[in-house]
């Protein structure tokens, strides 16, 4: 079976199109510029993204380049390399009503491009992974995780630094880190986190 094609990988909601083509309107050429959605990197949980007004014919040879809106009023351009991870997002208003909110049911996967060689026991090969791939992607928030234990097949981990009292923290570790430890260690049953959230300085648990 051949791979589907993707073609328009992310739409654009009315709302959306509505707040783009107002902000076009400042351009020099708007008829003739395009906004360009691209990701440029990812944390454990979300991807990162960039979204510029372009000109049309600064696309590249591979990017790909389609048009929203009912009568095709703003053209969007999307580099190859980003379509995958876009494919089924949408661009939207969030409920605030301020600024552009990219929805994408596309994860980051935490594990890509490093090369973890396991060994050990379940405790060992667990505190690898908070070491060499879990650690390193909490540092730029100030944060950290560490092992606690291990109970049967289950992990337990505290979250410290600027993790602790973080109102993401635990969506962090549920999303982030647990995925991270039970794709590298799949005989992982459940991450537990043990964090004393109320010890945080931003602490919100109450």
């Amino acid at each position: 079976m051949s791979e589907a094609v993707i073609t328009a990988p992310l739409t654009v909601s009315e709302d959306a199109l509505a707040v783009v083509l107002e902000v076009r309107a400042s351009e020099p050429d708007p008829a003739n510029t395009a906004l360009r959605v691209a990701i440029t990197g990812a944390n454990m949980t979300e991807f990162a993204y960039a979204l510029d007004l372009v000109p049309l014919d600064d696309a590249a040879d591979d990017d790909l380049v389609y048009t929203q809106g009912e009568h095709g009023e703003l053209s969007v351009i999307v580099p190859l390399d980003s379509a995958e991870s876009l494919d089924g997002a949408s661009l939207d208003v969030p409920s605030t009503g301020q600024g552009l909110v990219i929805k994408n049911p596309n994860t980051p996967d935490p594990l890509a491009g490093l090369d973890l060689k396991l060994e050990g026991d379940l405790a060992t090969q667990a505190q690898m992974v908070l070491e060499q791939a879990v650690n390193p992607a909490l540092a730029s928030h100030g944060g950290f995780a560490t092992l606690v234990g291990v109970d049967g097949s289950n992990v337990v981990v505290t979250m410290g630094g600027g993790c602790q009292g973080c109102a993401a923290s635990a969506m962090t570790l549920r999303e982030g880190i647990s995925k991270m430890l039970k794709d590298a260690i799949p005989e992982i049953d459940e991450v537990i986190d043990a964090t004393d959230h109320t010890a945080g300085e931003n602490p919100f648990y109450t």
